[in-house]
Order: structure tokens, then C-alpha cells, then sequence
């Protein structure tokens, strides 16, 4: 990876010397296949889904101009847009994107745990059935597993063999994991891209993704750390952007472990946490999360709650009454046992191995031992689901469906591997099922977050800010807080 991102830096051409936008991020491109890579491919414009969704998260038109459901819930139809063309010529028809769908449907991702009965071709439209009302179905087509791909794009076992979509970009040249190429598809139902062509290139380091922005040498640089940001922010070869994300830095809790079993200790822990210092010091970022949902998720943010405090004295009362005592050492102990514990983390997000180490010193100050493991963010999950899982600091997003029910269902109704842990909670499971069935509203949504910050089965820290340069020589860049799309092709480079 290293020596790609040399080559990259040494032998680049010009920036937009060759009408093509360069977009390095650090995300690689594990196949063709769209529930594991599709997020690339709808960031990238190549890809496209049934809905989409406005800044707001309000959903909108893609290649789906409406929709609605049956009196009693069951029944879903969704519109196609006429004279949609896939890269390879064919027509997008009905049974297409009832293929694609059936396809996405059989592969774990979000559609595979909605009460999707059947998916039809109808005349001009799509029609879905349920087992049991689900109103969050639209949002949940907007994720990016549930991209409608051409028939020839997938073997005859459904696996994806080939990226032919809709988008306004097609692409030329796919070589996983590092790189794509694409260019501007010239019979797109939609406007025409400004820019003729674009490419991806994953690139692991921050470091030299920061020093790409600087020396001018990509045009489109995501994944940015604090410091980095804070030094292009006074230079002239890129503007730096940054929005208020639908995402939370949190660390997952396992609560059957016998050190964090009580919710007094998981309380302990919260309270240790300086959540104002790691936001300003450590991120950038101007406040601390006051709960698991930021503002940006609208109607799940529930401005009612007591915020989240830092208060280790209190802390260490807790810890009191639960019977640990102080070491000689300092660290607490209990029936012979340390209060020792691993948190596991990632580098993928460059930010997340900065704040373990202050989490170390935090943790450290109320009597806690913390090991910090930072290896592949598959071991997260990997942990979980054996029950190795201590601690787990991870970036959660309410965003990759564009109604945060997808998330609290997968995470906590029940759990699932990237929300809580060796915790179960009956009333979230049907609060959130009625959220999801469109019977439940604010007052559900408000008990879910009340629930989980009484409890604390996860434990949030920071509401993300996405940071990125853009060189001086791109204009148009809009940030999509929902992070569904770079919005390639309404930018436009300067002659």
C-alpha cells in the first residue's frame, strides 16, 4: 500500500491536466460485488439506488419516481423512471430491478432483515410484499447494497462479477483493492457530469492522503485526520470542508463480561470520560456527544435527555459501592480479580486509535487497566460474535440507511455485532419494530434513547464532523452528511 501511494505521489500527473478528478479515500475495493464494495460504487457515481435522500435525510427520487403502499401495509409499489439505460445498453426494465433486488435480498445487508415476503416486475413498476407492515422499506432501498445493477453484472450463483449500473459515471478499468477508473456515461437519464472523468484510488495512510491534498497532487481528498486538517486549512493548494454527520464515535460495551455486567460500572466508565477535552483537543471538534444521537439524525436526537457528564470522582464512588478496592498499583481489584480490560479499535478512521490513548489515561484515572488492541475493523464484529469483545471503539452511522431505525433495529432489536453487546432489552426490540412498522413515532424514539442512556450498553463519546480538501481547482463540492455520494458530477473543474 505504501508503495502504491508513492507512485501515486510521484508520478501523478498535474492536477487536472488530464480532465479527470482523482478521489483517494481510504476505503478498499474488495470486489465487484455490491454488498461488500457498493458503497464505493454509489460514492463514485456509478451506482444507483430506487430512493435517495436530501442533506436533510429526507428521501427523494432515484430511479424510483414514487412509491407507495397498500392500505393495510403489506404491499409496496415503486414507479421506475423511464428510459434509464444500464453501462452496457440494456434497458433498465422491471424484471431487471427485480433481479437486482431478489439478488440483494439473498446477501446479508439491510434488506435481507426487513419482512420481505416476495419482489415482482410489474408494468413499469416494482412491487414488494411483507409478511408484516414495515414503512421504513423506502429508506432501506436507499442503501447502497440494494443497488440496481444490470442482469449481466452478476454470475449465475448471484455474486457480483462486473459493476454495470445506471450512474452518470461508467466505469473503464476495475482493479481491486486499490483502484477504479471511470468516465462520464454519455446516454445517462440524468444531467451530464461536468467533469469527463474521475478515479479511485484507496490509499491506507492518513499521512500520505493529507500530503496528497497538500501537495496538489489529488483533487478529492476524504478520511482526513485532525491535524492534517488543521494544516491544510492554511494553505492554498485546498479548501478544507466539513458537516455535521449522522454518525457517533462510541464505544461498545460487553455487558456480559462480570466487570461490566452491572450498570453502575458501565455508568463508571461514561463518567470518566472527558468527552469536551477529546472533542477539542483530540478532534476538532467544537462539543462532545451529549447522547447516542446527534442533532443531524432530526427526530431521534432527543433534546430532553440529562447530557452525558465527565465526573471521575463519581466514578470512582460507583466503582465503590460495587465492591472494587484500589490496588497498590492503583488498579481497582475485586475478588482477586483486576479491573483490567482490551479495547479493541481500528486505524481505518485515523482519528479512533488518537482517542484510545486517551481513553487509557481516563480510564487509568478512576483505577481501570486498558490494553489497546488496534487491528482490522473486521475483528470488531469477529470478537463479538465469540464473546471476546471487552471493549470496542468504533464510528457507528445512522446514515447508511436514511432513517436511523435501520440502525437501532440491527444494533439492539435484537443486538447485532456493531451495536450492543451481551445486553438485550425487550421494550427497545418492540419500540423499535414499531418505529419501523410506521405505528411508533416520537414518543418511541424518545423512550429508545432514554433506554440507552440509562443503561448504557454502548457508551458515546463524539458526534462526527466529515472533513475533506477538495483542490482550489474543483468547484461545486457539496458534502453529502449522509455520505451516499461525493457528489462527482456537479462539480466542475476551473479552466
Amino acid at each position: 500500500m505504501a508503495v502504491l501511494a508513492a507512485a501515486l505521489i510521484s508520478f501523478a500527473p498535474p492536477v487536472l491536466a488530464d480532465n479527470t478528478l482523482d478521489v483517494i479515500a481510504q476505503f478498499e475495493i474488495q470486489s465487484p460485488e455490491p454488498s461488500t464494495s457498493g458503497y464505493i460504487f454509489t460514492r463514485m457515481g456509478v451506482a444507483e439506488t430506487l430512493t435517495n435522500a436530501d442533506p436533510a435525510g429526507t428521501l427523494t427520487q432515484g430511479l424510483a419516481t414514487e412509491w407507495a403502499a397498500s392500505e393495510d401495509g403489506l404491499t409496496w409499489t415503486f414507479t421506475l423512471r423511464d428510459g434509464v439505460l444500464f453501462h452496457d445498453g440494456a434497458a433498465m426494465t422491471a424484471n431487471a430491478v427485480a433481479n437486482a433486488l431478489t439478488i440483494a435480498r439473498a446477501k446479508p445487508g439491510p434488506l435481507a432483515k426487513t419482512p420481505v415476503t416476495g419482489i415482482e416486475a410489474g408494468d413499469g413498476a416494482v412491487v414488494i410484499t411483507l409478511s408484516e407492515p414495515f414503512a421504513a422499506l423506502p429508506a432501506y432501498l436507499a442503501h447502497y447494497s440494494a443497488q440496481i445493477l444490470a442482469p449481466a453484472a452478476y454470475a449465475a450463483d448471484g455474486a457480483g462479477v462486473e459493476v454495470i449500473g445506471t450512474g452518470p459515471y461508467r466505469i473503464t478499468d476495475l482493479a481491486p483493492p486499490l483502484s477504479l477508473k471511470a468516465e462520464a456515461f454519455s446516454n445517462y437519464w440524468g444531467s451530464e457530469p461536468h467533469v469527463p472523468k474521475v478515479s479511485y484510488a484507496a490509499v491506507s495512510r492518513v499521512e500520505t492522503r493529507a500530503l496528497m491534498a497538500e501537495s496538489g497532487e489529488a483533487d478529492f481528498v476524504f478520511g482526513l485526520d485532525p491535524a492534517s486538517v488543521a494544516r491544510l486549512a492554511m494553505l492554498e493548494a485546498a479548501t478544507v470542508h466539513s458537516v455535521a454527520i449522522p454518525r457517533t464515535l462510541l464505544m461498545k460495551v460487553n455487558a456480559s463480561q462480570s466487570a461490566l455486567s452491572e450498570p453502575e460500572a458501565r455508568a463508571a466508565l461514561s463518567l470518566a470520560i472527558d468527552r469536551e477535552g477529546i472533542a477539542k483537543a483530540v478532534l476538532r471538534y467544537p462539543e462532545g456527544a451529549t447522547q447516542l444521537f446527534p442533532p443531524s439524525v432530526g427526530d431521534w436526537h432527543n433534546e430532553n435527555l440529562p447530557p452525558l457528564a465527565y465526573d471521575p470522582a463519581e466514578a470512582k464512588e460507583l466503582l465503590l459501592g460495587l465492591g472494587w478496592t484500589a490496588g497498590s498499583d492503583g488498579i481497582l481489584t475485586r475478588d482477586g480479580g483486576r479491573f483490567a480490560l482490551t479495547l479493541t479499535t481500528y486505524p481505518d478512521r485515523p482519528e479512533l486509535p488518537l482517542v484510545a490513548a486517551v481513553l487509557e489515561q481516563q480510564f487509568r484515572a478512576i483505577g481501570i487497566e486498558l490494553t489497546i488492541d488496534t487491528t482490522n475493523s473486521s475483528e470488531i464484529t469477529s470478537r463479538h460474535a465469540l464473546g471476546s469483545l471487552d471493549l470496542g471503539l468504533v464510528a457507528r452511522n445512522f446514515g447508511l440507511i436514511p432513517n436511523p431505525v435501520g440502525t437501532v433495529l440491527s444494533d439492539y432489536a435484537p443486538t447485532g455485532d456493531w451495536g450492543a453487546m451481551g445486553w438485550q432489552n425487550d421494550e427497545i426490540v418492540e419500540l423499535a419494530r414499531a418505529v419501523g412498522r410506521g405505528d411508533g413515532g416520537d414518543a418511541e424514539r424518545s423512550r429508545i434513547a432514554e433506554i440507552l442512556q440509562t443503561e448504557l450498553p454502548i457508551i458515546p463519546i463524539a458526534w462526527y464532523r466529515q472533513t475533506l480538501a477538495v483542490a482550489k481547482g474543483v468547484e461545486g463540492t457539496v458534502i453529502d452528511p449522509w455520505e451516499r455520494t461525493f457528489g462527482l458530477q456537479n462539480m466542475k473543474l476551473a479552466q
